[in-house]
C-alpha cells in the first residue's frame, strides 16, 4: 500500500511539472505566435515587418533610447528567457549587454546578431571602438537587406510551418527597401556633391556616407559612451567654419548639449551655424510618426538633412 501510494504521488508530481511546463509554453507562445525579443526599436521593426501577424515582438528599448548605454533590467532578462528567439544588433552596439547575451546562449536560448549577417567585406572598421566594426550598418539600406534575409531565414528555420509566409513577406519588404534606397539617392542628388557634408552628434552615419556619397563628421565617436574632449570640439568647429556649413544635426537619442557646445565654439569663430533635426540614428521615432518604422526613419532623415542644408544655402 505504501509503495502504491508513493508510486501514485510520483506520477502526480510528474503530472504537475508537465502541466506547469505546458502552461509556461502557452504563455510564451499565445495563439501559436513566434515569440521574439529584440533589443533596439530598429531591430524590432525588422522582425515585425518580416513576421507580420505570425510573430509577437517585444522591443527592450523604445524611441529615443541609446543602445550604447543601455543596461538590461531584471524584466528584460526574464523576457529573453521566455523568448523563442532573441534578436540584437551586435557588433558591440549593445555594449553593456554582452554578458546577458552570453548567458542566454549558455542557457540554450536562440539568439541572432542581425548586423553580423552583413558580410565582412561590406563592414566598415571603427577607429577608437576597440578595433571592431562600426555597428550602424542599417544606415545603408542595401546593407540592411542582408540583415532582413538573415532574420527571415531564421524565422523559417524555427517556425517551419510558416516558412512560406516569412519568405513572401521578405520579398515584399526587399522591394520596399529598394524603393527607400532609391529615394535617398534621389534626394541626395538635389545637393551638389561638395555641399553633401553632414555633422551630427555622434559618428553613426559612416555607412550612410559610404553608400550615398556624403562626407560625415560626428562630435562623439562611434559609441556615445565616449565623451568629446575640448580638442574634439575645437577641431570640429574649425572644420565647420572652413566648410561654411549652415547647419549641424542633433540626434534623437543623444543629448543636445553636446552640439550646443559645438555651436558656441563655431560662433566664437565668427560663423553662425544652426541646430537642425533631430535625426534618428540609434532608435526609431514614436510609433505613430513617419519615423516610427525603419523605412520611414530613413526617409525622414534624408528629408530633414536636405531641407536644412538646401534652405540654409538658398540666397
Amino acid at each position: 500500500m505504501g509503495r502504491s501510494r508513493s508510486y501514485l504521488l510520483g506520477w502526480w508530481a510528474v503530472g504537475c511539472v508537465l502541466f506547469l511546463a505546458a502552461c509556461q509554453a502557452t504563455r510564451s507562445r499565445p495563439e501559436g505566435k513566434l515569440q521574439v525579443v529584440a533589443t533596439t526599436s530598429i531591430v524590432a521593426d525588422l522582425a515585425r515587418q518580416l513576421g507580420g501577424e505570425a510573430v509577437q515582438v517585444v522591443a527592450l528599448m523604445g524611441p529615443g533610447i541609446d543602445p550604447h548605454l543601455y543596461r538590461a533590467s531584471e524584466g528584460d532578462v526574464a523576457r529573453m528567457q521566455q523568448a523563442d528567439l532573441i534578436l540584437y544588433n551586435g557588433l558591440h552596439l549593445e555594449g553593456k549587454m554582452a554578458e546577458v547575451f552570453a548567458r542566454m546562449q549558455a542557457l540554450g536560448r536562440p539568439t541572432l546578431a542581425v548586423a553580423e549577417c552583413i558580410p565582412d567585406s561590406l563592414r566598415l572598421t571603427a577607429s577608437g571602438f576597440g578595433g571592431t566594426y562600426d555597428p550602424h550598418v542599417w544606415m545603408d539600406v542595401r546593407r540592411w537587406q542582408h540583415a532582413a534575409r538573415c532574420v527571415a531565414e531564421t524565422f523559417a528555420r524555427i517556425d517551419t510551418g510558416r516558412a512560406a509566409i516569412y519568405q513572401e513577406r521578405l520579398q515584399a519588404y526587399l522591394i520596399e527597401m529598394e524603393q527607400t534606397d532609391a529615394y535617398v539617392r534621389q534626394r541626395s542628388a538635389e545637393l551638389p556633391s561638395d555641399h553633401r557634408v553632414l555633422v551630427t552628434s555622434h559618428d553613426a552615419f559612416r555607412y550612410f556616407a559610404d553608400a550615398y556619397g556624403w562626407e560625415v563628421r560626428g562630435l562623439l565617436g562611434v559609441s556615445t559612451a565616449s565623451e568629446a574632449g575640448a580638442a574634439d570640439v575645437q577641431m570640429l568647429a574649425d572644420f565647420i567654419v572652413a566648410k561654411r556649413l549652415p547647419a549641424i544635426f542633433v540626434e534623437s537619442s543623444v543629448p543636445e548639449r553636446y552640439l550646443k557646445a559645438l555651436q558656441e565654439a563655431v560662433a566664437a569663430r565668427g560663423h553662425t551655424v544652426r541646430l537642425a533635426g533631430p535625426l534618428y540614428s540609434d532608435a526609431l521615432g514614436d510609433p505613430q510618426t513617419p519615423a516610427g518604422t525603419y523605412t520611414g526613419m530613413v526617409r525622414t532623415n534624408i528629408d530633414t538633412i536636405i531641407e536644412a542644408l538646401r534652405t540654409a544655402q538658398t540666397p
